[in-house]
Order: C-alpha cells, then structure tokens, then sequence
C-alpha cells in the first residue's frame, strides 16, 4: 500500500486523542519545586555553620595560652619548632627503618616558628612604636645564655599569670624585654593583624594558612576545640565533622590503626611507635592497597574463595541452575 504524499500534520494526527502541554511551565514548575526541596533539605540536614578558628579569637579567648605559646616559640620548644622537614632542619622527622620520605624530599617549605611567629610580626608593629622598638634592641642585643634566662623565667613565671587591662602580668621578675614584646604581640593578634600578617606569602591570592596552622598547632587552645568537637585521634577524628555531623566515613579504615597496638606505643617496635604513628599507618595501607590489586596474582590469597565458597551462598541463583545441569 502506498502512502499518501503531501500529508499535513492535522492529517498525520487525526484520529490520536491529545491534550495541550506547556514544556516552559513545566520546567519552571519542576524547577521551583526542586529549589524548594533543597532549601528545606539544606536547612534541616546541613552541616553546622561554625566559625573560622582564628588567630585573633584565640588571642581574645585565652590571651595567657597565646602569649605561653609565643614564648615556647622563642624558646624552640614547640611542636612546629622541632617538627623537621618540610619545615625546618630540627630533626623531627618520621621514618621506619630506611623509609624515610620527609628526609628524601627535605626542607620544602621553610618555617622558623621564632622568627615567623613572634619577631617578625613584632619587627613590623614596631614602627611608630618606640616602647617596642626599644624592646627588640634589647632583645638582639642580648647573649644567646642571657636569652634563654629570661625565657625560662617568663614561661615559670606564666603559669600563674592573669589579664588585666587586656594584657598579661605575671609577678615582679628579671624578664628582660619579653613582657613588652609579648603584650604587644598580644595586642596585634587580638586586632586580626597577625592572622594577615602570617598569611602574606608575596603572591596575588593570599590562601597560604601554613604558617598560621602551625602557629595554633602549637597551642593548648585548639587541642582544647579540637576535644570538644570530638576531632582527636582518640576519639575517631579523622572522619568527623565539627559537632556531631559524619564527615568523611571512608577514612575510618585509616583512623582505626590509630587506636590499635603498635600504633599508639611508645616503646617501638622496629621503629613503629606513637612517634611514627602516621608514616607507618601510610605504609600499611600502601601495601594493603597493592595486596588488594594484586589479589588475582598472589597464589595463596587468590584461591581462598575456592576453599571456602561463601559467594555461593551469596549469588546461589546462579550457582544452582549450573550445579544441576553438571
């Protein structure tokens, strides 16, 4: 049979029972309904909005913590002070038996926590500011033993410190320079100066916050958020959330080694301790990674599921109709 030619599309049609349809209003109803949804979703399911940690607020909050902790920066005894490549030749640096990466690719990026964190924001607000200034002659004028004397009885001396006047006083003593230099450190940070001051790196996009990580790693103040969240090592942090939100589950295979033996000793175990807890975890799960690509390929581990079928059981629609026609 032929078909017509020249049909038009009432002719085409005729006879197919249809109805009118908007496809823009039907778009735009689908799409108000789907912002809709999500904005509900959004403020009902969305994670806690929690405010940066700063430099700044911790000055503010804990102004004893801060200035303790810029005083353990010029003594050197701190975390970032000792912590060995990228940032520094302090000999810190994790290795199990000849491993060694943070050795192998050595001082990257280069941080004096003494100098980045206390002397040269000081050198910098102390232009207009003759107190100041005055405080850091003296301070490099001094003796390397006349340095340390001083530190040592600060630091003593902070332990029973109080604020007052948005400074920190602490008892009648032989501290040098350090009471001004400190205070006036203090007063820098609570302004939000050296939050800017330590994110300054000489590029266009200022988004380096290396220093000021590093800086506040060193304190009591964000071990202190850091347990109130529930971020700890101890307590499963790494794949938390602030608050009690999930964050990254995934990582729990990594965060369990840390709560299991070796890694939380102290005594070593072929140089495998609390110490070198998070370069022997990476190994462990570089060669659990490999062993599990190359499963196919390692005679033992590839046979297993032969001597103990449990897929069977698992997929046995599929087994069954095989066994029966065998």
């Amino acid at each position: 049979m032929k078909a017509k030619a020249h049909v038009t599309q009432e002719e085409y049609y005729r006879g197919v029972r249809m109805r009118p349809y908007d496809l823009v209003k039907e778009l735009t109803y689908a799409l108000v309904g789907i912002a809709a949804l999500t904005l509900v979703l959004a403020a009902v399911l969305s994670s806690p909005d929690i405010p940066p940690v700063t430099i700044a607020g911790w000055a503010q909050t804990d102004p004893v913590d801060f200035v303790t902790t810029a005083t353990s920066e010029l003594q050197g005894s701190t975390t970032s002070a000792g912590y060995g490549a990228p940032y520094n030749n302090a000999g810190g640096e994790q290795s199990w038996g000849p491993i060694a990466p943070q050795i192998w690719f050595g001082q990257r990026i280069p941080v004096d926590s003494a100098g980045a964190f206390v002397i040269q924001p000081l050198k910098t607000a102390s232009y207009g500011n003759s107190e100041l200034g005055t405080a850091l002659s003296q301070w490099d004028s001094a003796n390397a033993d006349q340095q340390t004397a001083w530190l040592s009885a600060y630091a003593d001396a902070l332990g029973k410190a109080t604020v007052k006047d948005a400074k920190v006083a602490v008892a009648d003593g032989d501290y040098g320079p350090l009471p001004v230099m400190m205070n006036n450190l203090l007063g820098v940070a609570q302004s939000g100066g050296l939050d800017g001051l330590l994110m300054v790196n000489g590029r266009f996009y200022q988004t380096d916050y290396t220093q000021a990580l590093l800086f506040m790693g060193d304190s009591g103040y964000l071990d202190g958020l850091a347990t109130d969240a529930n971020l700890t090592g101890s307590q499963w942090g790494m794949m938390n959330e602030t608050g009690s939100y999930p964050g990254q589950t995934w990582l729990w295979l990594y965060t369990m080694w840390y709560q299991v033996f070796p890694f939380t000793s102290d005594d070593g175990i072929i140089g495998l301790n609390g110490g070198n807890a998070d370069l022997g975890i990476i190994i462990l799960m570089t060669a659990l990674t490999v062993a599990l690509a190359l499963v196919p390929l390692i005679p033992v581990l590839r046979d297993i599921p032969r001597w103990v079928p449990i897929h069977r059981l698992i997929w046995k629609e599929y087994y069954t109709p095989k066994k029966r026609s065998a």
